[in-house]
């Protein structure tokens, strides 16, 4: 592997990027939407020059995109072409199936559908468009945002609160009433249930009790 020390941007075509997950919060590539129109085209290029996209480098010197995946799918909704990318890893001299094992090792996969099911790296989609819509995804990053569990540099730690409320909160409740299904999450994220999950806050403990 050929570790790059300094970053290295470079503009590349949003659809020529490649997912490392199987699936994206629809919900929150709405909201990420809202907030870049509303933006002043002047500010967007500020914006996006703090929001730069981290790839790796794999077979065929395609970019594989190891963050931000939310962003990159609203920015090509929005109908940008290109953005910049930080390459933080060149394994473009590695078969494939190498270079999915060594990024699992490395925690920049997260090969796991809609349903919270492991798949085979073959099945993760080709391009950011065709990302998956996981109800879950969405409600662990508004919980975050409401302040139920903090931000955690656990790689891919809101999938992990995800797939906690998909096994006590029903699809239905999230899809059809997602208010509600906000205040069950808020409920459980403070629960000693959740103790072991990146970035729990659970309830206060009086010192003097």
């Amino acid at each position: 592997m050929t570790a790059i020390r300094e970053p290295v941007l470079k503009p590349v075509a949003i659809g020529d990027l490649r997912p490392t997950q199987m699936t994206v919060g629809i919900r929150e590539v709405k909201e990420k939407r809202k907030e870049l129109r509303g933006r002043a085209s002047k500010k967007i290029g500020k914006f996006l020059g703090g929001h730069m996209i981290p790839v790796v480098l794999g077979p065929g010197k395609r970019h594989y995109v190891i963050d931000h995946h939310h962003l990159a799918r609203a920015l090509h909704e929005e109908g940008l072409e290109q953005i910049l990318v930080t390459v933080v890893a060149d394994l473009s001299m590695l078969e494939l199936d190498e270079f999915w094992i060594f990024a699992d090792h490395r925690s920049w996969v997260h090969p796991y559908d809609d349903k919270g099911r492991r798949r085979d790296f073959s099945e993760i989609p080709k391009s950011i468009d065709k990302l998956a819509d996981d109800p879950f995804r969405s409600l662990a990053g508004e919980l975050r945002r409401a302040g139920g569990f903090a931000k955690d540099t656990t790689p891919f730690s809101e999938f992990l609160w995800a797939d906690f409320f998909r096994r006590r909160i029903k699809i239905k409740t999230v899809e059809n009433d997602f208010s509600r299904s906000l205040k069950q999450a808020m409920t459980l994220a403070k629960s000693q249930d959740a103790r072991y999950l990146p970035g729990w806050c659970g309830p206060s403990v009086d010192a003097s009790s």
